[in-house]
């Protein structure tokens, strides 16, 4: 099983909260919180250019 480090939550007004996490693979993770066990895995840009457009309200609807 991979360890995963958590960040604290990032909760959008109005949204569901999202955790981002890493690995010791430099793997990158987002899950919902309270679900990180049913996560998304991509390469750590992929990751990070998605969260940016969320935290930019781009793509907030997603979650």
């Amino acid at each position: 099983m991979t360890d995963i480090k958590w960040e604290e939550p990032f909760c959008a007004e109005g949204n569901n909260c999202f955790r981002l996490g890493t690995d010791d693979n430099g793997n990158a993770y987002i899950a919902v919180l309270g679900q990180e066990d049913h996560y998304l895995t991509d390469t750590r840009e992929a990751l990070q250019t998605l969260i940016r457009d969320i935290k930019a309200g781009k793509a907030d609807h997603l979650l």
